[in-house]
Formats: structure tokens, C-alpha cells, sequence
């Protein structure tokens, strides 16, 4: 590398340690497979991030099933660390910004996943706690869920399909809080 030339900051992840990374929480309600428990601590912490809640999660997906444990490749630590907890309102005790995912449609004012990385950007900035929020793999997040918080986001697809794979939607959110928080670090 010569002197003039500029590394690319994502290409140090490995090392890097990101003001945002302590302030984000990903929050799964009423997850029922212990695969995307695993797959989704995995999804956070490739891109840096290391609190993972579970609320009312069912009966199989719990972070010590074999599968979870399975899927969670290099980041067992992740996994173990998580915080089981009753209801969303106490996942997210001394949060000041909500951010949950929807697949529902007609729903006006929802956040791409870009606009809410930046916005959880803004919100690290100012040492605020954040969460994002995603429902279960079958009917996503309920009404009352959704009331908690302070913006939706909705994931555009290209296909008629009516949402991902949870533990892809949590990879797709962290990336883009970590693009986010890139941009401030570059």
C-alpha cells in the first residue's frame, strides 16, 4: 500500500469498533425457530453488534437448542449473552428509539432499512439506546407490538412475496445501521 492510498474502513472490521455497536439491540418477538435464533446472532455480530433479545420466544427457540447453537457459527458468544425476557415492553427498558419491521401493506410513513440505519445512527450519536424489532416468522409483529414503536420499516422486495427469512431481515438491518455508521467513521 502506498502512502496515497486510502484503505477502505470496512475492509478493518475485524478490528473495528464502532460507537453504534453497544447502543443497538436486535429484538426477536415470539420467534419459533431455534435456527434463525442462531442464524440471527450470527447476522449481528458480522456486522458488529452484539445484543440480541428474545421475547416470548417458543418453546424450541431457545439459544442452548442444538440448532441455534448450530447456526450460530463463530458467535456463540452472541447467542449466550442473549436476554430472554416475558414482554417487548421490557426489551426495550431504556430505549429511546424503536424501530420495528412490517410486512403489512398500506401502512403510510415506513422507514426503508437505509433511512432507519441512519436514524439509529443519529439516535448512537447522541448515546441513545436503540432497537430494532422483528416479529415472528409467521405473522410478523401484532398492532400493540407495532404501537411501542416510534417507526416502522419495511424491507422493499421485488418479488410477490409477502416477507424474508427473519434471521435475513436482521442481517439486512445491521448491515445497513453499520453502513450508517460508516459513513461517520470514514
Amino acid at each position: 500500500m502506498t502512502p496515497l492510498t486510502r484503505r477502505d474502513p470496512r475492509e478493518e472490521l475485524g478490528r473495528l469498533e464502532l460507537p453504534i455497536f453497544p447502543l443497538v439491540r436486535f429484538v426477536l418477538v415470539g420467534v419459533h425457530y431455534p435456527e434463525n435464533v442462531g442464524a440471527a446472532a450470527r447476522a449481528i455480530k458480522t456486522m458488529g453488534f452484539r445484543s440480541l433479545w428474545l421475547v416470548r420466544p417458543g418453546r424450541l427457540a431457545a439459544p442452548s437448542h442444538e440448532m441455534a447453537r448450530k447456526m450460530a457459527v463463530k458467535s456463540l458468544d452472541v447467542l449466550e449473552a442473549s436476554r430472554t425476557v416475558d414482554a417487548l415492553a421490557d426489551a426495550l427498558d431504556g430505549v429511546s428509539l424503536v424501530l420495528a419491521t412490517s410486512g403489512r401493506r398500506g401502512v403510510s410513513g415506513v422507514l426503508s432499512p437505509r433511512a432507519a440505519g441512519r436514524l439509529a445512527r443519529h439516535a448512537a450519536a447522541r448515546q441513545q439506546q436503540v432497537a430494532v424489532v422483528f416479529g415472528n416468522e409467521k405473522t410478523g409483529l401484532g398492532r400493540a407490538e407495532l404501537t411501542l414503536a416510534h417507526e416502522r420499516i419495511r424491507i422493499p422486495m421485488a418479488a410477490d412475496q409477502p416477507s424474508i427469512n427473519l434471521a435475513q431481515a436482521v442481517q439486512l438491518l445491521a448491515y445497513e445501521c453499520l453502513m450508517a455508521a460508516l459513513e461517520d467513521h470514514g
